[in-house]
């Protein structure tokens, strides 16, 4: 019997079963296949995994923010406190982008529109979403661009005049202009040395605990990972192999996939002259083996990998694996 007193937790972002397909007409891209986690709110998620698994897509998906031609999300919903947005009217979605949900897209050079100046492109956000006046738009754009360290005074300014670790505090600015719950942050410092790394990682930081957003950061950085999330999904041929705690992921590594991604990173703890990579290439999204996806790449691969759907199975509280032979891996592989 449940405890009355007892109040549950619904999640602030709920994810069920999402599947998307890019396709022409020859062949169908499966970006994303049946995937499902939450989100709590105020915490961080990271997506983790190579190029092309399929991150982006997720993001894109919640956003409904792809393509309107050559992509489609077959099956799957998204909740968003409660609501199901996956379905609801294009127009109520364009109040939720911006204003409940923001984006920090991966390069600053392609979302800022170069012949326009940058606090222009603050204020339109801002206009959209609220019944202000021009003057109120400005005082507010000013005080974004101030909040991310940048000067009120490069308001007129355009892109090009812009290094890019400050073209990234102004896309940053433009996220968080109407103060959204939600931010999804599309590896926002690759294109960044590593000092401004660390600083543009930081101030995404304070801005999140300033406003207590939730956020879904994809990487394929584990620094980046061990440094800002909360949690933690390994993301690989567009699924979900490995979900946890950013403790329990790096503490307990449960699936070969998640294992390959640490013993491919430098220790300088450890005297190795070659790090492990992961032998052998992901497979084509448009022709995904049957399985488990990784079974190919995987030394601990055997019939039973290979036919059917591996399920998410449990290894201990909140840590989930989709991996049939998780407890040799561990015994193996794990730390």
């Amino acid at each position: 019997m449940k405890d009355m007193n007892k109040k549950e937790e619904t999640p602030f972002l709920e994810v069920n079963n999402l599947t998307v397909e890019y396709f022409n007409k020859t062949q169908v891209v499966h970006a994303v296949s049946d995937i499902s986690f939450q989100l709590q709110k105020g915490k961080t998620l990271g997506l983790v995994g190579e190029t092309g698994a399929g991150k982006t897509s997720i993001a894109k998906a919640i956003l409904r923010i792809l393509p309107d031609v050559g992509a489609r999300i077959p099956k799957g919903e998204v909740m968003l406190n409660g609501v199901q947005i996956s379905s609801i009217p294009e127009k109520k979605m364009q109040e939720i982008r911006g204003n409940e949900i923001s984006m920090i897209f991966q390069d600053p050079m392609t979302a800022l529109n170069p012949v326009q100046r940058v606090g222009d492109q603050i204020a339109e956000v801002i206009a959209l979403h609220n019944e202000i006046s021009a003057e109120e738009t400005k005082k507010r754009t000013e005080e974004m661009l101030e909040l991310v360290g940048i000067p009120k005074e490069r308001y007129r300014e355009y892109p090009h005049q812009f290094s890019g670790g400050m073209k990234q505090r102004v896309v940053i600015a433009m996220a968080l202009a109407c103060n959204p719950e939600l931010l999804l942050a599309d590896e926002p410092t690759t294109a960044l040395d590593v000092t401004i790394q660390a600083q543009v990682l930081s101030l995404i930081e304070q801005l999140k605990e300033k406003f207590n957003t939730s956020m879904i950061l994809i990487t394929h950085d584990m620094g980046v990972i061990a440094q800002t999330c909360d949690d933690v999904a390994i993301v690989y041929a567009g699924s979900i192999l490995e979900f946890g705690s950013k403790e329990q992921i790096f503490k307990h590594p449960s699936h070969p996939y998640t294992i390959g991604l640490f013993n491919a990173i430098p220790n300088m703890n450890m005297d190795e002259e070659w790090l492990h990579p992961i032998e052998g290439l992901p497979p084509d999204p448009t022709n995904l083996p049957e399985g488990c996806p990784f079974h190919p790449r995987c030394s601990y691969a055997t019939e039973e990998c290979k036919h059917g759907k591996v399920e998410m199975r449990l290894t201990e509280d909140g840590h989930r694996c989709a991996c049939c032979h998780f407890e040799d891996v561990i015994k193996v592989g794990g730390k």
